[in-house]
């Protein structure tokens, strides 16, 4: 795992995010600084209820690990500063992660109105507190890369490597499965659309008359991760927006005149324009999304069952029903064949699919066909309903070069990156300014003990 220490420290901080009510009991206090960045006692505090709550293990002092993990972060960021890393990143790759973030949570969960009650956040405040956490996220990543560089190794320096592990060593391969997949939209009533259409109209006659605000109503309608930013976007090239979105934002002239309605996968529209620089524009927008009745996804689940039975009745393939039918333009070029975005391949562990797609295949032996399903889409944030076929599923097992050669290699650049990072980190301490209060110095506890200078 090339990003081992991203992936530590980031979920502590992105749950801890998440719960970061005040608590009446506890008087806040600086218990680190590291550079001219504090930790404080809330955020340690924060962290460690996110992670009981969550079932996370806690392995050792939580007053000793917790701050060390903020600590290493703050000392990546401060690299990332130094090296400006930190300005690479966008705000479209912030609100785009943002968005992930909110849909995957909506999906675990049920609904954007259980998420909400669950947290006691509305879906704008958990954007806004998200966004700080992400694009943090995102710099230390960027800057651990930087560090580590391009690690490769040879075949034969992997089978050395391996020759060398003794059997404890030998790392066990998870079950692997490839997964083909069938969507279906549940048809939009028309009535929901014409509602959605007429509210953005009455957005635009209130805006064009001086009554309010794009920005305004943005924050109070919009669905889009940037409504926080009252519906602001960054700069964006044409080729970074989808077609019909591109079209118009790139028409618009004048910044006091409001688009017309534009619809795109995501839902429907009105843009305004900020600013043109040469091939790139800046538009403020407001995305409105028609609700959908539960009786027209029950009938779509009820379409996608009489699908299923029709392939295996041998009608027709899964792979010809997935390229004639699915509505998934990720997969329907490939048979229906899902993509792993963490690899790149068609191999997933269970815990890499969507939650409701491994729900479907755990039940399932290879090439049967799953229950239709509802699930949210990742990248749209709409309702969908689907149907799986569990294609191929390789047993976990101990790793052999012959069948896991990748698998090994990865594992043994993981292992190089990490003591790169650490070999950073205990160089980084020695010309870092730390202060640590006398009651949370936990040396014993620490893993790396420079934190606390002799």
């Amino acid at each position: 795992m090339r990003n081992k220490f991203f992936l530590i420290i980031c979920p502590m901080l992105l749950m801890a995010a998440l719960h970061a009510a005040a608590q009446d009991n506890v008087i806040d206090e600086v218990v680190w600084v590291v550079g001219d960045e504090a930790i404080l006692k809330s955020d340690v505090e924060n962290t460690r209820r996110a992670m009981i709550e969550s079932g996370q293990r806690i392995d050792g002092d939580p007053y000793a690990v917790i701050p060390e993990q903020i600590a290493v972060q703050k000392l990546f960021l401060h690299q990332a500063a130094i090296d400006s890393i930190d300005t690479q990143v966008t705000d479209a790759q912030v609100l785009g992660e943002v968005d992930k973030e909110i849909n995957r949570r909506i999906s675990s969960i049920g609904s954007q109105e259980k998420l909400e009650q669950y947290l006691g956040k509305t879906i704008k405040q958990q954007r806004d507190e998200l966004r700080e956490q992400i694009r943090d996220q995102i710099i230390v990543q960027l800057t651990q890369q930087s560090i580590v560089g391009d690690i490769k190794l040879t075949p034969s320096e992997v089978r050395r490597r391996y020759d060398k592990l003794s059997e404890d060593e030998i790392p066990y391969v998870p079950t692997e499965v490839e997964v083909q997949i069938i969507t279906q939209e549940p048809e939009v009533p028309q009535e929901e659309i014409d509602y959605v259409k007429q509210k953005l109209r009455d957005i635009t006659e209130r805006i064009q008359s001086g009554e309010t605000t794009f920005a305004i109503q943005a924050l109070i309608n919009s669905k889009d991760g940037s409504a926080m930013n009252g519906g602001e976007l960054p700069f964006y090239g044409k080729a970074e927006m989808v077609p019909e979105f591109a079209t118009v934002a790139f028409s618009l002239t004048d910044p006091n005149k409001i688009s017309k309605i534009v619809e795109t996968e995501f839902g429907y529209h009105i843009i305004q324009l900020i600013e043109k620089r040469g091939d790139r524009v800046k538009v403020r927008h407001i995305l409105m999304k028609p609700t959908i009745p539960q009786e027209n996804i029950d009938a779509t689940l009820s379409r996608l069952d009489s699908i299923a039975d029709d392939i295996r009745n041998g009608k027709f393939s899964f792979d010809e029903g997935a390229t004639a039918i699915s509505m998934d333009k990720d997969t329907r070029a490939n048979f229906g064949i899902m993509s792993n975005p963490n690899t790149l391949g068609s191999r997933f562990e269970m815990s890499q699919l969507p939650q409701e797609v491994a729900k479907a295949i755990y039940p399932l032996n290879v090439g049967e066909i799953s229950k239709p399903f509802t699930m949210v889409d990742q990248k749209t944030g709409k309702e969908i309903c689907a149907i799986v076929k569990l294609k191929t599923k390789v047993n976990g097992h101990k790793a052999t070069v012959q069948e896991d050669f990748q698998t090994l290699k990865d594992m043994m650049i993981a292992e190089l990156s990490e003591e790169k990072l650490e070999k950073w980190i205990v160089e980084k301490q020695k010309t870092t300014y730390i202060r640590i209060n006398d009651s949370w110095k936990k040396k014993d506890e620490f893993k790396y003990p420079g934190w606390i200078k002799d």
